[in-house]
């Protein structure tokens, strides 16, 4: 697959799985609602067992293909932030208790690992075969970083959203739920529970994502292996962020400015590739960077506005 060798791919699925199976197990909620100790403690290990693969691709694979993996996944996971709001909208459009949360959030990112998977090889295969798709690339990033720009408070409609009509079509939906199920039988017949609906609502959301990040990260690289086991790494963590970090993260006010400058960045890295190269270094640089200037920029604000 790719440039990688298929020994190279089956360690990384075999870690992964190892991975996942430990978080399961170490991390598996004991109370109602998962602690933020247990969440910061959570998503430290995950970031820490992100950088030791990375330093891994560093030593095995040389200083470039490193590189590109830290930029890639520091890219994603900064623009993962956006799925943290978009989730926790989620969950109080549905009204989803807390205990019930960690079950969506790992059932969601499970099919976005496939997704995503499916979306880099395709974007890769795209731009071998057709040079334009560059430009098309790099034009939906300045888009989507204009729009991120200039839009206002995110909000979640679950009555006006057309894959929830959809399902509510397909199959009887009840708003009560017991547990942690998806499917309930009522009158000899199963009807979806809001948990459903929910990782519905998820899997959808990560769609348009995935249209996004997996351009923002083909930016940085077009090895499928390191543009995938970024996207990998920075996702798993996703469901420990979202616990330690969905309502703080709601008070780093110039956050969302930060993350439509990266895409605004990265899109015209794109567009300009082949007139003014910029190297992996620089754009981590800025990046990081940029990040740096949304999180200070928001703590000033609101030491200032005490």
């Amino acid at each position: 697959m790719g440039g990688s060798s298929i020994g190279i791919w089956l360690f990384f699925g075999v870690l992964v799985a190892a991975a996942v199976a430990a978080d399961l197990v170490l991390f598996k909620p004991k109370t109602e609602r998962v602690s933020l100790t247990q969440a910061v403690v959570e998503t430290a290990a995950w970031v820490g067992l992100s950088v030791a693969f990375g330093i891994w691709v560093y030593v095995s694979r040389g200083h470039q293909a490193g590189v590109d993996f830290f930029t890639a996944y520091v890219l994603e996971k900064s623009l993962s932030a956006d799925n943290i709001f978009v989730f926790l909208l989620i969950f109080r459009a549905f009204g989803i208790a807390p205990r019930a949360q960690h079950r969506v959030l790992y059932s969601g990112i499970a099919g976005a690992l496939v997704l995503r998977l499916a979306f880099v090889l395709a974007g890769i295969a795209l731009l071998v075969r057709f040079h334009f798709v560059l430009y098309l690339f790099g034009a939906t990033l300045l888009i989507a970083g204009a729009h991120m720009l200039v839009s206002g408070e995110q909000k979640f409609d679950p009555q006006g959203n057309w894959v929830i009509r959809l399902v509510r079509r397909v199959m009887p939906v009840t708003m009560a739920y017991e547990d942690r199920d998806f499917l309930i039988r009522r009158h000899s017949r199963w009807a979806a529970t809001p948990l459903l609906l929910a990782l519905v609502a998820i899997e959808a959301a990560d769609v348009i994502f995935a249209a996004d990040s997996v351009p923002a990260v083909l930016a940085i690289t077009r090895d499928p292996f390191i543009a995938y086991s970024s996207n990998v790494f920075a996702i798993l963590g996703l469901r420990a962020m979202y616990f330690g970090l969905a309502e703080l993260m709601t008070r780093i006010r110039f956050l969302h400015q930060g993350l439509a400058a990266i895409l605004l960045f990265v899109g015209a890295k794109m567009l300009a590739s082949e007139r003014i190269p910029v190297s992996s270094e620089t754009s981590l640089a800025v990046i990081v960077g940029i990040l740096g200037v949304a999180v200070g920029a928001s703590l000033f604000a609101a030491r200032k506005a005490h």
